[in-house]
């Protein structure tokens, strides 16, 4: 009744469909995965964001890779800001996508040591090879609170580090780099500025990670899970269609072939 499955042309369907399968199957585990990952950043965000802040050397030293689970932790510093080693980091977008700068300057504690400091978002200069107008930072000592954040990598950011940059310009955030350049040690990744915040709003700070969205990968799963589940509902549906073709084409050719009646 379904030889006509050994045919060439049923086979190769039959083998894509039976590849099909698992594959969909394994992209919606794929895609539950980064459900789960997002769901665990998300709970990690919310609570360092909500903890009591910590001086920033409580949790980082020169050399230091700040360690995922201290990502967004809240931390303090007092001491200084070095304006005259200030950098900009090219090629970074404001939170409504301009394409700007960042502003890096180092900041010198108050019982020793070097922590860098992302004081936000200005605009770049119209000739790129320019030195941006950046606000200047508060002067004196000052305490301020920030986000900690690791160190930028070409790795973990996908951003090439570009050489031959203009004077004070870097295309990443990274503390053994601008501690090879200051000339001194740095602590281990840096310190996204939340307060205290610019009078005139220049630079535009840096907003606090999303910690509520989770994305559409839940129901992506579902779908790759659905689409797994038809594939097999479709082959049998083709494959009966297929046969009711054929067993109507049988009768048609049998109607064809039987004799004429006989006229008186």
């Amino acid at each position: 009744m379904y030889r006509f499955l050994l045919t060439r042309q049923w086979v190769i369907v039959t083998l894509i469909v039976l590849a099909l399968i698992p594959t969909m199957i394994e992209l919606g585990f794929w895609q539950l995965h980064r459900h789960e990952h997002r769901v665990a950043q998300n709970a990690l965000i919310s609570r360092n964001l909500e903890s009591e802040p910590v001086p920033v050397d409580r949790l980082t030293a020169p050399g230091h890779s700040v360690p995922r689970s201290d990502y967004w932790r809240a931390v303090t510093a007092t001491g200084t800001f070095d304006t005259r080693h200030e950098v900009v980091v090219r090629r970074r977008t404001s939170q409504d996508e301009r394409i700007g700068v960042l502003v890096l300057t180092p900041f010198d504690l108050k019982g020793g040591g070097t922590v860098l400091v992302n004081r936000g978002w200005v605009e770049a200069a119209p000739d790129q090879q320019a030195f941006p107008e950046v606000p200047a930072p508060p002067r004196g000592q000052v305490t301020v609170t920030g986000r900690l954040k690791a160190d930028e990598t070409t790795g973990t950011s996908g951003i090439k580090d570009l050489k031959g940059l203009p004077d004070r310009q870097v295309m990443l955030i990274n503390s053994a780099q601008q501690a090879h350049l200051l000339g001194r040690p740095v602590l281990g990744g840096y310190l996204e500025l939340t307060a205290p915040a610019p009078g005139d709003g220049r630079p535009e700070m840096i907003a606090a990670p999303d910690d509520d969205s989770i994305g559409p990968h839940m129901a992506y799963a579902v779908q790759w899970w659905l689409f797994a589940a038809g594939v097999p509902v479709g082959w049998v549906v083709l494959a009966r269609r297929e046969k009711r073709d054929l067993d109507q084409a049988a009768r048609d050719r049998e109607a064809a072939e039987q004799p004429e009646p006989a006229t008186a």
